[in-house]
C-alpha cells in the first residue's frame, strides 16, 4: 500500500512540474529532450522496477521492525506522536544531506552519482536520473538510520514521498520571481538554489547538497547564494562528458565501471 502511495504522488507532482516547465520555463535547454528524457525516464523505470521486486518497501518495514521491537534512540523516551514524526523527518533528511556529500566525497561512490551530474540540462527528468546501485545503496542507507533512531512508520511514508517531491520540485526548469525565491530559500530548496549544485564549476558543484529544508546547507556552511553567471547562463553537467551529450542508458549504467573523470 505504501509503495502505491508513494507512487502516486511520485507521478502527480512529476506531472504538475513538467506542464508548469512547459508554461514557464526558466532557461533555454540547448540539448532537446528527446536527447535526454529517454534515457533519464529510462533509468526511473528501470530503478523503479529493481525496487519492486527487490528492497523497495525496506525503509517501511525497518520502521515497522523497529517499532514492534522497541528499538531505536526514539524509543528510549515516550515521545508524543507528533514530535517523534516531526524528529523521524529531521533526521532523515539530515541523513539524506550527509549521504550526498559522502557521494561526492568518496570516490567510489562519485563514481556512482556522477551519472546524476552528467545531465547536461536541468530539469524534473533529472531528479530521477541515478544509477540503480546508488539507489539500492540509499535505501540499505535510509533502513539502518531508520533502526538507528526507532523512526516513526507513518514519518518514514511521509518522508519518502516529501524527498521525491522536494526532489523533483528543485530539479525543475521553472520561472520563480526571483522575490518569492529568496523567500522560499529560508525553508526550502529551490530551483535556483539546487541549479548552483549543478554547475560544472567545481566550487559552485560542492555546495547546496539538501534536497528539501535548506537549513543543513546555512548550518553546514555549504551554501552558495549565486553562482558566478547568471542563472540562464550557468553551465550545467560535468566538464570531461560535455562533448558526450548524447549519453546513451547502457553507456550511463557502465560509467561507474569505466575510467575515472572528475569534473
Amino acid at each position: 500500500m505504501d509503495n502505491v502511495l508513494r507512487l502516486s504522488f511520485a507521478v502527480g507532482i512529476f506531472a504538475v512540474m513538467i506542464a508548469w516547465e512547459a508554461v514557464r520555463p526558466r532557461r533555454v535547454q540547448l540539448v532537446e529532450r528527446k536527447q535526454r528524457w529517454p534515457v533519464n525516464l529510462g533509468l526511473a523505470l528501470g530503478n523503479m522496477m529493481l525496487m519492486r521486486f527487490t528492497i523497495g518497501g525496506l525503509a517501511y518495514l525497518s520502521a515497522l521492525w523497529a517499532q514492534e521491537n522497541g528499538v531505536g534512540l526514539l524509543a528510549m523516551w515516550p515521545l508524543p506522536t507528533g514530535i517523534n514524526v516531526l524528529a523521524t523527518l529531521l533526521i532523515l533528511d539530515f541523513a539524506i544531506y550527509v549521504q550526498h556529500i559522502a557521494m561526492h566525497k568518496i570516490p567510489v561512490l562519485w563514481r556512482l552519482h556522477k551519472v546524476h551530474h552528467t545531465d547536461l540540462e536541468f530539469d524534473a527528468t533529472t531528479a530521477v536520473r541515478f544509477h540503480p546501485v546508488e539507489i539500492v545503496l540509499s535505501m540499505l542507507y535510509k533502513s539502518a538510520w531508520i533502526v538507528a533512531i526507532g523512526g516513526h512508520p507513518g514519518a518514514v511514508i511521509a518522508f519518502e514521498i516529501i524527498l521525491n517531491g522536494c526532489a523533483t520540485f528543485n530539479h525543475s526548469n521553472v520561472a520563480i520571481p526571483e522575490a518569492i525565491d529568496r523567500k522560499l530559500r529560508w525553508l526550502l530548496i529551490t530551483p535556483d538554489m539546487h541549479r548552483i549544485h549543478h554547475s560544472a564549476e567545481p566550487v559552485e558543484t560542492d555546495s547546496n547538497y539538501g534536497f528539501s529544508v535548506s537549513w543543513w546547507d546555512r548550518l553546514c556552511r555549504t551554501y552558495t547564494d549565486r553562482p558566478k553567471l547568471a542563472q540562464d547562463r550557468l553551465m550545467i553537467g560535468l566538464t570531461a562528458y560535455r562533448e558526450q551529450s548524447g549519453l546513451s542508458f547502457v553507456r550511463l549504467l557502465l560509467m561507474p565501471f569505466a575510467g575515472q573523470r572528475i569534473h
